[in-house]
Formats: C-alpha cells, sequence, structure tokens
C-alpha cells in the first residue's frame, strides 16, 4: 500500500504499526479488525501478523496494510524467535512507526523489544490476558519473566479488564502509572437472536479448542441434560478438538453435539441459539461474550477473570465456578425451562453492551492514547481528523 506523501514543510502523520502473533480468527484478531478503522483517518497504520486469516482483508478493506510475517510464530522457539525478533527489526525500519502497539504473547515480547531497538518513541502493549496465567509451571514462570523484562520498554500497557490489571500489577508485568484499562467493543449492528423456537435449548460455544478454553467441562455439563432437551454447537478448532470429540463419544452424546470447526459466520450462529456459554478456566474479556450481548443473547460463563465485568449475575446470563459441570448444568436447565428468563437475560445484556462496550468509544479512547503518548515525548506529527 502507498503512503500519502507529505509537503516538506508539514510535519508527517502518525504511523502507527499494530503487531499480533496470528493473522487467524480470535478474540484479538476481533478487536484489531475492529480498531484499525477507527484510526485510518488520523493515522497511517500497518498492521503484521503471522499465517493467513480474515485479519488481513479487514485490514485492507479499511484502508492499511497488512504485513504478513513469516518467523514470528505461536509456540516458544530457539530457531524461529530470534528470526521473529529480526524480523520485526527489519519491519520497523522500513515502516519507521512513532507508536508500535503490541498484542498477544509472542508479538508482544519480540514487537517491544524490536521497537525500543529501533528507538521508537511509543510502545504500547495490550494485555488481552496475560499468559502467565493461562499456563502451568516452567511455561508460566517464563511467560511471567519475560512480561517483567519487557515492562522498562513499554511506554503504556492497555489491560482489557480491570482484573487483568490487578493480575499485571500482583506479578509485576505492569505498573499503575503506566497502565489503562480500555475495555473491549464490538459493532452493535449485527444479527439479532431469533424468538423462541419452543423446542430443545439451542446452545453455543466459540473458541480455540485449547486450554484455557475448556470445553470438556461443557460436554459433561451437556451430558448431564436430559436427551433431546438441547442441540449444542461447538465453533472453533483447535489440538483439542480430538480429546474433545473422544469424550463426546464416551458420554454417547454425538447426536446433539457437533463440533462445528472454524466457521466465518459466528453472528448469525449466535443469532441463531438461544444461549452463549462459555466455560473458559481463565479469561480477560472475551469478544466472543460481547458478540453474543449485541445479538441479546443470554451468556452463562465461568466466574473468572473479567467475565464478572462483562457478565453480571442474573441480571445479563448466569455465572457458574469453573471446571463444574453440575454446576454448569444446572444454570443451562434453569434456562432451558424458562424462555421468559432467557429473554429478560439477553434484553439486559444488549443494553449493558450499548451503554459500556461502544465501538466509538473503544476506538476513540485508543486513538487519544496515542496521540498523548507522542505529544509527552514531543514527537512533531500531523493528526487528521478522527475516524471514531
Amino acid at each position: 500500500m502507498r503512503r500519502r506523501a507529505q509537503p516538506d514543510s508539514a510535519p508527517a502523520r502518525p504511523r502507527v504499526l499494530l503487531v499480533v502473533t496470528l493473522a487467524e480468527r480470535g478474540g484479538v484478531v476481533s478487536y484489531l479488525s475492529a480498531l484499525v478503522p477507527g484510526l485510518v483517518a488520523e493515522y497511517d497504520v500497518t498492521v503484521a501478523a503471522h499465517g493467513p486469516g480474515p485479519l488481513g482483508e479487514a485490514v485492507r478493506a479499511a484502508g492499511a496494510e497488512f504485513v504478513e510475517l513469516r518467523q514470528v510464530r505461536r509456540a516458544i522457539s530457539p530457531l524461529h524467535d530470534p528470526r521473529g525478533l529480526l524480523e520485526l527489526i527489519g519491519l520497523c525500519r522500513r515502516v519507521r512507526p512513532h507508536v508500535v502497539h503490541a498484542n498477544s504473547t509472542k508479538a508482544g515480547v519480540l514487537g517491544r523489544l524490536a521497537a525500543w531497538l529501533t528507538r521508537v518513541p511509543v510502545r504500547l502493549f495490550s494485555a488481552h490476558g496475560w499468559a502467565f496465567a493461562t499456563h502451568l509451571g516452567a511455561s508460566a514462570r517464563l511467560y511471567e519473566w519475560c512480561d517483567r523484562m519487557m515492562r522498562p520498554l513499554t511506554t503504556t500497557t492497555i489491560c482489557v479488564s480491570r482484573s487483568e490489571l490487578e493480575r499485571g500489577l500482583r506479578a509485576r508485568t505492569c505498573t499503575r502509572e503506566r497502565t489503562v484499562v480500555i475495555p473491549n467493543a464490538v459493532p452493535l449492528d449485527v444479527p439479532r437472536a431469533h424468538a423462541e423456537s419452543g423446542g430443545r435449548l439451542r446452545v453455543a460455544s466459540v473458541g480455540r479448542l485449547a486450554a484455557p478454553k475448556d470445553f470438556i467441562t461443557l460436554v459433561r455439563a451437556l451430558a448431564r441434560l436430559p436427551g433431546g432437551s438441547y442441540r449444542a454447537q461447538i465453533i472453533g478448532d483447535g489440538p483439542d478438538r480430538g480429546a474433545i470429540a473422544r469424550e463426546i463419544e464416551r458420554l454417547g452424546i454425538g447426536a446433539p453435539v457437533s463440533l462445528a470447526g472454524e466457521c466465518g459466520d459466528v453472528p448469525q450462529r449466535l443469532a441463531a441459539a438461544d444461549v452463549l456459554v462459555l466455560s473458559s478456566r481463565s479469561e480477560a474479556m472475551p469478544m466472543v461474550v460481547l458478540e453474543a450481548m449485541a445479538a441479546g443473547l443470554p451468556v452463562v460463563a465461568s466466574a473468572v477473570g473479567g467475565m464478572p465485568e462483562l457478565v453480571v449475575d442474573g441480571e445479563t446470563g448466569l455465572l457458574v465456578a469453573p471446571g463444574d459441570p453440575e454446576a454448569l448444568a444446572a444454570a443451562l436447565s434453569r434456562l432451558a425451562r424458562d424462555p421468559l428468563l432467557r429473554g429478560r437475560l439477553g434484553a439486559a445484556g444488549r443494553a449493558r453492551a450499548e451503554r459500556h462496550h461502544s465501538l466509538q468509544d473503544m476506538r476513540r479512547r485508543h486513538a487519544d492514547l496515542y496521540r498523548s503518548q507522542l505529544a509527552a515525548r514531543g514527537v512533531d506529527v500531523r493528526f487528521g481528523a478522527c475516524g471514531c
């Protein structure tokens, strides 16, 4: 994508480089796809990520540049990680960004380090869920150490929920003075949940089939419901697909439970459901819950991380203890018996999304943060009209 030429006497438009590990479907990609259109009127935006996926199409449609990374991968790799750092250093030297905004764990570490080495004045990191909280043992300690090492190189950390801020403060991976909370947001012009079918409870669950998502608990909860009382679809793919399929077979519930795989029509599938379930062991502020709330769908979720900041128990959905299939089954049974409760919770969730998770507000707060950080460092740039 060709950048607009600037008059010799005028400051350049501020250049922003957004980095994420993978371009595949997921919450961080949904976040970036929603954010970028609100930035392009004011900033020259480049987005970099590894692999194919919907992010590239969304970025180009917004009028920004998309760069497909070759060496930045999800797993820790002594081979690819140094190459990934060099790749990002080269990208910073080409783009010459005023702001590097890194997202997700791997890109968060490599992106901030590359930005510091190339003297990018503003280096931001969005913690969409601290990796040390979703791993165990040596991996958790390594991720926590990496984030601590990156803290002095980070001008500002962005947390998507208050719980993630407090978790980062306890782990010393961020500081209160240099951290802000900007909640996630989604478009509200989405398909709305259908009218009651009068039949079986239609259950949807969306996410990558891997930890910290816990689809095994969901499957075991479904097995406790009366036969013929529900239909469920698990939307997504990942390394735990085989284990989930075997558990479905072991429990003998293969007919009403489907593994739908990756789907490009998640909003439509949510609108065709009666309830969204998210039985994760750890979450920050999942985009799919916001998508369900925007669709007017009640949510049953684990009471972990930032989930209680989204789902108000008994008001917009139901919260249960993580890893407890009996509690999850009880919540689903309650909703299956009470269509009026489902409608009330769904309507309240939609209203809460409108009040607290405005896409325009989320974009404006990011654009304002970029602007204030540049001003604090005396960077001479020319701002256009905000497209928030």
